[in-house]
C-alpha cells in the first residue's frame, strides 16, 4: 500500500503491484480521475500482453511508508491509464524500483525495497 498525492492536495490511499518488469509506475484510470488531474495530451502509450493503450500523465508524489514508520515520497510525472480496462490495479516500476535492491516473498505476501544500510539475510530451516 502506499499514497498518491491528488490535485487538491490531499493524500489517497492506493494499493499497488511491485512489478519488476514494468518499465514505469502507472496508475489506473478510476485512480487518475479520484485525483482530479487535468487530462494533458502526450505521446505516451503503455504497451503489454492486452495491447496498447493511451495514457495520461500526473504530475505528482508518490509516498510510500518505510518499516519505522516514516514517509518516502517520489516526485515526478507518474503515467496513468487512459482507458479504465487497460490497468485495474496501480503498479510500481522500475521509475522506483531501480532504486532499491527488491525482495519479493510471494509465500510471505512480502515485498522488501532495500537500500543505504539496509540489509537482508537468507537463513535456511533445519531438516
Amino acid at each position: 500500500r502506499g499514497e498518491v498525492l491528488a490535485a487538491n492536495g490531499t493524500w489517497e490511499s492506493v494499493e499497488f503491484l511491485a512489478d519488476i518488469g514494468a518499465d514505469r509506475s502507472v496508475l489506473t484510470a478510476a485512480l487518475f480521475t479520484v485525483l482530479g488531474y487535468e487530462s494533458v495530451q502526450t505521446d505516451l502509450e503503455l504497451n503489454g500482453l492486452g495491447g496498447t493503450a493511451r495514457v495520461n500523465v500526473a504530475e505528482t508524489q508518490i509516498r510510500l511508508t518505510d518499516v519505522h514508520g516514516r514517509k518516502v515520497v517520489f516526485r515526478g510525472s507518474f503515467a496513468a491509464a487512459g482507458d479504465g480496462s487497460a490497468l485495474d490495479i496501480a503498479v510500481i516500476g522500475r521509475d522506483i524500483t531501480n532504486l532499491f535492491a527488491v525482495i519479493i516473498d510471494w509465500p510471505g505476501d512480502v515485498v522488501c525495497l532495500l537500500r543505504g544500510n539496509d540489509r537482508y539475510q537468507i537463513v535456511g530451516g533445519a531438516g
